[in-house]
């Protein structure tokens, strides 16, 4: 498997950002962290051996970059306002800077699907649900889509913005929402099993569907916990059966 990381200043963020790429050929993959976690997270806990064979035929090309969660809503010394500020500001980057880097890496015409577990779930469908136009879809294992969640109990307009849960059933533009309904890749994953939080994916999915749009709720069993084996099992199914 070719693998390269490449890093750069990123202007939005002022620091030094890598990213990380799996492949050759195939669709994007942009893998968002969990937690406070960094962009070779997904290579340590083997999920890249997982992917290797969708890798290695040209199914797939995966990008895996930094998150900065440590930075806003883990850093218990930050005030709640600053944190949302440098949320907008990894979303820009993201945007702004990530997704020219796969376009060139790809061609201008090759889809991206977003993916993450955990709180790089939310992350996911947030950057999908806010720029449909360069996202085609989203896998998101194991997620909440309620930023309150994780911003010990401060709210404001940008907490709103940056949490499904809230902006979503308020969404009315038809811009968004057609761009959003174009795509046939959303994709809400949980299992019941310890620390999953399957009544969050059906909630929201209820909300996809209250807005006409299309998903896939997939909900597996008691054994499948919120942990990497039930990650590695769930990705690489997903790319065999839905991809």
């Amino acid at each position: 498997m070719q693998k390269e990381i490449t890093s750069w200043y990123s202007p939005a963020l002022g620091e030094e950002m890598p990213i990380a790429t799996y492949g050759y050929y195939g669709f994007a993959l942009l893998l968002v962290p969990t937690a406070a976690a960094d962009f070779l997270e997904y290579e340590r806990f083997q999920m890249m051996d997982a992917l290797a064979p969708y890798i290695n035929e040209g199914k797939v090309k995966v990008f895996s970059i930094n998150s900065i969660n440590n930075q806003s809503w883990l850093n218990k010394q930050m005030e709640g306002a600053h944190k949302a500020i440098r949320q907008n500001q990894w979303n820009e980057y993201v945007f702004n800077e990530v997704v020219p880097f796969i376009k060139n890496s790809t061609s201008a015409d090759t889809p991206i699907i977003v993916s993450g577990a955990s709180f790089g779930s939310l992350h996911s469908m947030n950057l999908f649900l806010k720029r449909p136009d360069l996202f085609s879809g989203v896998i998101s294992m194991s997620g909440v889509y309620n930023l309150m969640e994780y911003t010990d109990g401060y709210y404001d307009e940008q907490v709103y913005f940056n949490s499904p849960a809230h902006y979503l059933p308020n969404l009315n533009d038809p811009w968004y929402l057609d761009n959003i309904r174009r795509s046939r890749h959303i994709h809400l994953f949980s299992g019941e099993g310890p620390y999953e939080a399957p009544d969050a994916a059906r909630e929201f999915a209820g909300v996809l569907y209250g807005k006409g749009i299309w998903y896939e709720l997939d909900i597996w069993g008691q054994e499948w916990r919120h942990d990497w084996p039930t990650w590695r099992a769930v990705l690489p199914h997903y790319l065999a059966t839905r991809f």
